[in-house]
This record gives structure tokens, sequence and C-alpha cells, in this order.
């Protein structure tokens, strides 16, 4: 009877430490912080739906008034006074949003003081090519502690350089590709795309993320995930080094991913991307950013309660896309968003809707120190 009584009580022991191991399982939404409030929340001579109002107009990247701009995409470095600096995309607030993002997208520099902003509008990254045509804009450092900044999407595959953030960027030329045996629609449009084919845009590469790796190598991720290795430079070639990382996976929606972004931090690989019409973004890590990359569960969700402010308020935004990471000192400590307060029909061209870009900080050092142990877990 001793002998069962105590086979009884481990197996409730057992039993307690899942379950109590379960209820503290988490994932990356857990690590968002709120956002701090750097002036008074304002409703009143801005945009925006209720949704949206009051909110911090200093936070992110925004055109207040709605007389000029509408902003999307958006990457940040830091230079090397300790100035942050943003590149993005803008069009005219007389187009919709379906007009502006394909037809009217420029790539812009902005610049703050703080990580947060409020970010000053520059004005475009290189004027004197295509009128600053530009789309999916994204930027780093490179190995030679240059700036680059690219574009996608409504151009084919750019990569734009400086030797100060502050420009002038030239065009260093278009990214190179070694299909490597796989699908080479994995890394443009194919004419089996038929909104590719539709907008004229064959051959051109989409929501391309460039991260220059602790190895020196670059590791490039466009729209469809499949992971791309650079030995030679920012340029290329890349060669395709395995189909789209979440192909097969349970949970994981197949269809309408879009909008990778991709960092290295806690000695692994993280990427996370966007359920597009849903805005349901997915959290994936690898040890070397090619193989075994493995879901880690929802990164953000849009109805979720991230975009709150220290005091308890917060927005809810109608569309939440594009979201991208800033990392400092080795860790992730904030992610950029482009945000809409109405769908995307519903924002037309000279009304009271538009498009910003949102900062949302990040715990970074806690996130890191948990997927270690996460993984160290898994190790044994």
């Amino acid at each position: 009877m001793k002998n069962v009584l105590k086979t009884v009580t481990l197996l409730i022991v057992l039993l307690i430490g899942d379950c109590s191991f379960a209820q503290t399982q988490k994932t990356l939404i857990d690590f968002f912080k709120p956002i701090p409030i750097q002036k008074p929340l304002v409703a009143d001579r801005i945009w925006g739906a209720p949704n949206v109002l009051p909110r911090d107009i200093t936070n992110g990247l925004e055109d207040s008034t709605m007389k000029n701009w509408c902003y999307w995409d958006g990457s940040i470095i830091k230079d090397n006074k300790g100035n942050y600096h943003m590149y993005s995309s803008r069009w005219t607030q007389e187009m919709s949003h379906s007009d502006g993002w394909h037809i009217g997208t420029k790539a812009v520099h902005s610049m703050s003081k703080n990580v947060l902003g409020p970010y000053v509008d520059k004005g475009l990254v290189y004027p004197n090519w295509k009128e600053g045509l530009g789309h999916n804009i994204v930027a780093l450092r490179t190995k030679e502690g240059k700036y680059a900044v690219i574009s996608s999407e409504v151009t084919s595959g750019e990569v734009f350089i400086s030797d100060s953030p502050d420009g002038p960027f030239e065009l260093l030329g278009e990214i190179q590709v070694d299909a490597n045996g796989y699908n080479p629609d994995l890394a443009r449009y194919g004419t089996s795309n038929a909104g590719a084919v539709k907008a004229g845009t064959v051959g051109f590469m989409a929501n391309v993320g460039i991260l220059l790796r602790p190895d020196g190598n670059y590791l490039m991720i466009p729209r469809s995930t499949a992971p791309m290795l650079s030995e030679n430079g920012i340029l290329g070639p890349y060669k395709i080094m395995g189909d789209k990382i979440y192909k097969g996976m349970e949970g994981i929606p197949q269809e309408k991913m879009e909008d990778p972004t991709v960092w290295y931090s806690g000695g692994m690989y993280h990427m996370i991307v966007n359920n597009h019409g849903v805005d349901d973004s997915y959290h994936f890590t690898s040890p070397d950013g090619i193989h075994d990359w493995k879901s880690r569960g929802l990164a953000f969700k849009k109805n979720a309660d991230i975009f709150k402010y220290t005091n308890g308020l917060g927005n809810k935004w109608g569309i939440v896309q594009r979201m991208t990471v800033y990392v400092e000192n080795g860790h992730p400590s904030h992610f950029l968003f482009s945000v809409i307060d109405v769908p995307k029909g519903q924002d037309r061209g000279n009304d009271q809707h538009g498009s910003k870009i949102v900062i949302v900080p990040f715990d970074g050092k806690a996130f890191d120190k948990y997927m270690k142990k996460i993984i160290k877990a898994e190790k044994k």
C-alpha cells in the first residue's frame, strides 16, 4: 500500500509540474512592453478613426495632419553619433492606400534622437534614381560599415549604398540569385503568380530583408521565406538554400504569408512572418538561419493589446503589417509596425484616414534568456 501511495503521489507531482510548465509557456507576444508617452495623447486636429484616438503623435513616423504623406515599411539604423535613422516608404495622401503603395511609393529617410521618435522626414533616399521609386524599404549596416537601403516589390530588388546615413545614396546594383537547384520563383515573382502578371512585376523580388550574419556572410529572406546565402557580398549571388521555412508545419497557414523579418540574437536566428488578411504573425527559430526552422507560436495578433501606453490607454489599429525589428546591444529592443486606422479599402485619398509607423518597446534581454532555456530543454 505504501508503494502504491508513493507512486500516486509521484504522478500527482509530475502532473502538477506539467501543468505549471504549460501555464508558464510564453511566446514572443508576451515580451512587448507598454509604450512610453513622450507628449500628451491627442485627439483633436489629427487624422484617424476613434479606435486610434487619442494617441501620441510623436511615436514613430507620421504626418499627424494628413496634409502630405502616408508612411509604410520602416527599419532603423543607429549611427556612430547615437542618432536613429529610419528608412521607409511614403506616398501622397491624395492617393488611396491601394494606389499609393504601388504607384506613388517612394523611399524616404527620417531621423530622430530617440529610438521611439518623433522621426523627422528628411526627404527621398535616392532622388536621382527613378524619382525615388521604392517600396518594401529596409536598411542595414554592411560588413564594411556602410549604409545600405534595399527596395523591392515595385522594383526588381536593388541595393543603394552610402558612406553616411544622410546620403547621398547611389545604386550599387541589383541583387543576384543562384537558384541552386530550387525553384527560382522562391526568389522572384514568376509567371505562375497571377498578381505579378497583372501588375507587370514578374521577375521582381518582394519583401526582401537582408541580415549581416556574425560570420560576415549575408542572409537574405524574401517574401517566400526561403533562406538564401551570399558569401560574396551584399549583392550576392545568393544561393537558395531551402524551401519556405514553414512548409508543411502543423498549425501554420500555408497561404497568404508575407512580410518576413529576420534577426540574430541570443545565439540563434529568428524570423517573424505575417498572415495577411488576418494579421496574425508567427515566430520561428533556427540554429544557423538555414536549417531546422521551428515554429515558436504567435509573435503578434492584430487584436492583441500591445499598442498600449504606460497610462493604460491604447490604440486599436485596423491594419497591422510590415513588422520589423530593431536590435541594439545584441538584443531586440523595439518592433516597428506599419498601421492603418481602418481597413485598407477605406483608406482613400484626401480623407482623414491614413497610415503611419508605430514603434513598440520589447524586453529583448528577457526574451533571449527565455528562448535559450527553451532550446536547452529541447536538447536534453
